[in-house]
């Protein structure tokens, strides 16, 4: 039978008079809140009397009851425990014996924790210490009290004992370990104890007890842990533990078999912490290698001095002293018109940093575009203005390169992951490492493995973490394109990233929009070197006229008809656009019902079987349709009218209909699966003056939105 701990003043009981003793409020309980006879007597059987408040006003403490026993002998009072203090004893009587045994087991535990904590403050002979604590840690494991306080006392006892005596051998580190082991199977270790085993994993990485004792108490931790915050030391011993099974001789071996033991054998990890808990784990390791460089940045010249070319005297220290230099003509554009344009390119330099930034015209124009507030640019920002002519090169030591290393390889095992990688996409989107990280050449090198498998992945929860988070920030797409601090692929991984998020983007014409704005140049560079991605994205500029610069067309033709597969996609292109035109010009039917169970296919055959540049009425309802029709339907400029009552039209259709469809003034949407989300995108179409939506999954803000 298993019993609560009764903590201090669970116990309470009124005042008794003894003739060599004045005895008051022994113990403060739940259980017995007033004094009644044959609740308290003493051992001559003489009864205590009550006082005005029905309690004792002195309380006698756990360290001064000699003994506690359970009355047994014969005509003994029901369900009382005596107990023996100096200069008398006291009966304390239970409503039943259930309530009796948990006092008794509660005292007998109260009693000998102070005992131990007595006996284990002043150690004088360790091999008499060591044996308490066995007994220690065996009385906590039988005892058949049921709390918390049971196991994190003794551990707590061992975590003090330890903290104040550091004079200990590694032998006598190893054999508290191990006696201690039993009641860490089921409790996270102390702060103070984490901090101990810190030590000793940095001490003796290759010793037994970190693969035998360490690795089910980290397993634990891992599995269980909800919040490193309020207990970082967890986080410490965690990020210790790893480094010490990657200097074992098989070294990444011993940490990927680590990794897919957390995991488990079974295709979904059974255990949703522990990968949060790995990733906080990993990013806590990957700052603490640019830790130095975070800390001198109080001591390093401002982003705004950088940008500003330091003109201003600066009374910084001296320890990182800047230099103006002239521009070296290896870092000078070769389109660049006006060089004597250009500023000097400013270095920064310190024993272990080196940035180097030039900046031509379109650089200052970005720059002043925040001139008048005290915000100074990002330093990722500084460094994309120029990529050619940026560089940053940061020599870490060699341990907190093996740091790096150890976890950066932590990341990519964890992207190797099917049912891992949404959240590890999710949890990385917002790019949680310091901005010196992301500047830092093997870092970014590294950690490409990961962003490669994001652009993989076909699930649009993974590749979609691949944007920035917010308008305004940054994201993994920006920071890997040609120009970007992580860019050292000529724009592969760009090009691949591109044509997933292409082939998934529900909005295409604004992600078309983005690239024509943001990345036209690169786009235009892997477009002239024949990537078929690039030129597919150049030619959609062009049908869904997104670029309306004249001279940024002709640039962009010339580009396709540079390559064999850019001229063959442009001619197919110029094919299309002179079918749209003659379609226009030459009319169709004004008003068009395709028959029940069509499908989609069958839409596509019948609108490029003839010209229907003048239809304005369209009729799907209660067919096979889907959203997949909306790309033929966007190609119908004249369209007025919509039904697709009853069909399998969804969101991602009606997001299409509404960037392309600018004319369109009624739409039936009765009975069809769209939602919310899609039904948002309709406010955008001005020209709608007609909206059904009954029988849809339409909710009351949605519609206030939408009149």
């Amino acid at each position: 039978m298993r019993y609560k701990l009764l903590q201090e003043g669970d116990i309470q009981v009124c005042v008794i008079r003894h003739p060599r003793t004045f005895l008051s409020k022994i113990l403060t309980s739940k259980f017995l809140r007033r004094w009644e006879p044959h609740h308290l007597t003493l051992a001559d059987n003489s009864v205590a009397s009550a006082t005005p408040t029905g309690y004792m006003e002195n309380s006698i403490s756990y360290s001064a009851i000699e003994d506690v026993q359970l009355l047994s002998w014969e005509n003994a009072p029901k369900y009382c425990l005596q107990l023996t203090i100096p200069g008398g004893t006291v009966l304390l009587q239970a409503a039943n014996s259930y309530l009796r045994d948990q006092w008794f087991h509660s005292l007998q535990w109260k009693k000998k924790i102070y005992k131990y904590k007595k006996v284990l403050s002043n150690p004088s002979r360790w091999e008499v210490v060591l044996k308490e604590i066995r007994t220690l840690v065996d009385m906590a494991l039988t005892s058949p009290l049921q709390d918390d306080s049971i196991h994190q006392a003794p551990l707590e006892i061992v975590s003090k004992l330890l903290s104040e005596n550091n004079n200990l051998t590694t032998q006598d580190h190893e054999s508290i370990i191990v006696a201690i082991a039993p009641l860490l199977e089921n409790n996270h270790p102390p702060p103070d104890l984490c901090e101990f085993f810190c030590k000793h994993c940095r001490e003796r990485p290759r010793s037994m007890v970190v693969i035998e004792v360490f690795t089910p108490v980290v397993q634990r931790i891992l599995k269980h842990n909800m919040d490193f915050g309020k207990c970082p030391r967890l986080r410490l011993f965690t990020q210790e533990y790893i480094l010490s099974l990657n200097e074992l001789n098989a070294g990444m071996e011993v940490v990927k078999k680590f990794i897919h033991s957390m995991h488990g054998p079974t295709g979904q990890c059974p255990h949703p912490r522990v990968l949060p808990n790995l990733v906080a784990v990993c990013l806590a390791a990957i700052y603490s290698c640019y830790e130095e460089f975070i800390n001198s940045r109080d001591n390093s010249p401002s982003l705004k001095e950088i940008r500003n070319g330091c003109q201003q005297q600066c009374d910084r220290k001296p320890n990182l002293p800047l230099r103006l230099l002239h521009t070296s003509p290896d870092l000078v554009s070769q389109e660049a018109t006006l060089t004597e344009s250009r500023l000097k390119p400013v270095i920064v330099t310190s024993n272990e940093i080196h940035v180097e930034v030039e900046r031509n015209n379109t650089a200052n124009q970005k720059m002043t575009a925040g001139v008048g507030n005290d915000s100074e640019p990002n330093l990722i920002d500084c460094l994309m203005v120029s990529p050619t002519c940026s560089t940053i090169s940061i020599e870490l030591s060699p341990q907190a390169d093996r740091i790096l290393g150890c976890y950066v390889e932590i990341l990519k095992m964890l992207s190797d992951y099917d049912d891992w990688r949404p959240a590890l996409a999710s949890l990385l989107q917002p790019i949680p490492f310091p901005k010196e990280a992301l500047a830092h050449e093997k870092f970014t090198k590294e950690l490409k493995y990961v962003i490669q498998r994001f652009a993989e992945d076909p699930r649009q929860e993974v590749h979609s973490c691949l944007l920035s988070v917010r308008a305004g920030k940054d994201g993994w797409f920006q920071l890997y394109s040609p120009g970007g601090v992580a860019c050292d692929d000529d724009g592969e991984l760009f090009a691949s990233m591109v044509h997933i998020l292409m082939g998934s983007c529900y909005k295409t014409k604004k992600f078309l929009l983005s690239l024509a704005e943001n990345k036209l140049g690169p786009c235009m560079l892997l477009a002239l070197r024949g990537n078929q991605t690039m030129v597919e994205i150049l030619c959609l500029m062009l049908e869904y006229n997104i670029i309306d610069n004249n001279d940024t067309q002709l640039q962009i033709i010339s580009t396709l008809e540079s390559t064999d597969v850019g001229k063959r996609m442009y001619e197919q292109l110029c094919e299309r656009q002179r079918e749209l035109k003659e379609l226009q010009r030459k009319g169709g039917p004004t008003r068009l019902t395709l028959p029940s169970k069509s499908t989609d296919a069958d839409l596509a055959r019948l609108l490029s079987s003839g010209s229907f540049g003048n239809l304005e009425n369209l009729s799907l309802a209660f067919t096979n349709v889907t959203s997949a029709c909306a790309e033929h339907l966007i190609k119908l400029p004249s369209l007025k009218q919509l039904n697709l009552w009853s069909t399998q039209f969804g969101d991602a259709g009606l997001r299409l209909l509404s960037e392309h469809l600018t004319m369109l003034q009624v739409l039936n949407l009765c009975e069809t699966p769209v939602t919310d989300a899609g039904l948002l995108a309709l406010s955008s179409m001005k020209s709608l003056c007609s909206l059904n939506m009954n029988s849809t999954k339409l909710s009351a803000d949605t519609y206030e939105d939408l009149k």
